[in-house]
């Protein structure tokens, strides 16, 4: 037992160093990348374009459930003009970068990992480095620097439908004094709040495009069944270690913005 808990140990340490390496090269290779702007548009189309609709369906819900549950905690205490505050800091701090990164990587994510296996299976990568052509700035640099751009405006799509959503219940369905809401908006939320929700949305997207990259890059080595299925394993492997990332830190994130 303690030589598999060794044997484990020195695949995930060698896995992380082969993780960094390639962050590393990807994350300087766009600027020797041929027609960048075209890449770049194109990349933003795939990750944030197509996911407009899924950010803002998931995030009306969210608000419309967060203002319902809110409301009736704050009643206990009758503080119920506090809701607009209440939903407006959670959505923004919390609810928005996480739902929108999640959502993001479910839907561009996983087909981002799926492509690039597919391309590797069928040697497309190894004809870009036959013709002397970098794969990883190629196929990941321009999607790396599209998430940094796209997430950030998704959170904030979220989060503007979200607190709609609460508006929608606190005040149209349930009688919050609808001046209240938006006054207690107003006065609780800063622009700092708004900067800690963005810089979690530019960390998740640039942890979750990289591990979703790399899953597809090395599908050859990391699945256990060659072809369509190996693309499906490790598909469903990038969504779910971007998942656990991108909870694990937001743990980070928040314990060293509470504590700054």
């Amino acid at each position: 037992m303690i030589s598999k808990l060794g044997r484990e140990s020195i695949r995930i340490v060698g896995e992380f160093g082969e993780l960094t390496r390639f962050s590393a090269r990807a994350s300087v290779a766009l600027p020797k990348q041929r027609h960048i702007l075209e890449k770049l548009v194109r990349s933003i189309f795939e990750i944030g374009v197509r996911c407009v609709p899924i950010t803002l369906i998931v995030g009306l819900f969210t608000g419309l459930v967060l203002g319902l549950q809110l409301f009736y905690v704050l009643t206990k205490f009758s503080s119920e003009s506090l809701l607009g505050q209440a939903v407006a800091l959670s959505i923004i701090l919390e609810i928005g970068p996480v739902f929108t990164a999640i959502m993001i990587v479910g839907q561009a994510g996983s087909a981002l990992s799926a492509e690039i296996g597919i391309q590797r299976n069928a040697e497309q990568i190894d004809a870009l480095k036959t013709m002397q052509i970098d794969p990883i700035g190629f196929l990941v640099s321009p999607r790396l620097w599209a998430a940094m751009i796209c997430f950030p405006i998704l959170t904030c799509f979220f989060d503007i439908v979200g607190i709609f959503g609460g508006h929608l219940t606190g005040v149209e369905l349930l009688g919050v004094d609808q001046g209240a809401y938006w006054n207690r908006i107003y006065e609780a939320v800063s622009l700092k709040n708004i900067g800690d929700g963005f810089l979690k949305a530019v960390v998740f997207g640039v942890v979750t495009t990289l591990i979703c990259s790399f899953q597809g890059y090395f599908t050859h080595l990391k699945a256990s069944i060659p072809g369509a299925r190996g693309v499906s394993q490790t598909t469903t492997r990038a969504v779910v270690y971007s998942s656990i990332a991108i909870l694990m830190f937001d743990y980070l994130i928040t314990s060293f913005q509470m504590t700054r």
